[in-house]
């Protein structure tokens, strides 16, 4: 299953900016298997002293920013989950800004925002691959739009590196 098996009507427009961030032919569980390490690989490559730098007044520091993907990527698994296993309930959309205004991220060790995103990206990996395809290809409401389980899981994805590309243009 790749990003070229994905139709327009899987997932609200909003999130295109996301897919195009992938190669058309990403295979799912391979692309979710090989980006772990290489987030892992960028994380640890950032100077310590840029962890808590953000680039302009009220924008989030680099460790924000990484709370904020493994919080993105939480919510994504459980919308994944629950739309492959046939829920038909709207789920709801959640705001970023608030779950940042209580996760402190700053006062977290770099190495524990890593444990903590190799931890929820081998769960995502376990629950994909007890998915079959059709599973992936369920649709759901999430955010109140149309949404495939298998859209959802590659915006994630995309939603990385949309996000590291920020980090290196801006932080660093």
């Amino acid at each position: 299953m790749t990003v070229l098996d994905l139709d327009s009507k899987e997932y609200n427009a909003y999130y295109k900016i996301y897919l195009e961030q992938l190669s058309s032919d990403l295979e799912l569980l391979e692309g979710f298997e090989n980006e772990k390490q290489n987030v892992v690989n960028f994380f640890n490559t950032i100077p310590k002293e840029k962890y808590d730098y953000a680039y302009a007044e009220g924008k989030w520091t680099v460790k924000e920013v990484f709370q904020h993907l493994i919080d993105t990527e939480r919510v994504f698994m459980y919308r994944c989950f629950r739309i492959a296993r046939r829920d038909v309930t709207p789920l709801a959309g959640f705001d970023q800004d608030d779950f940042m205004s209580t996760c402190n991220a700053n006062s977290k060790p770099i190495a524990l925002l890593l444990e903590e995103f190799t931890t929820v990206r081998a769960s995502f990996i376990v629950l994909l691959k007890t998915l079959s395809d059709d599973d992936l290809k369920c649709m759901g409401i999430a955010s109140g739009f149309p949404s495939s389980a298998r859209a959802i899981a590659f915006i994630n994805l995309g939603h990385y590196l949309w996000h590291i590309d920020i980090i290196k243009n801006r932080y660093l």
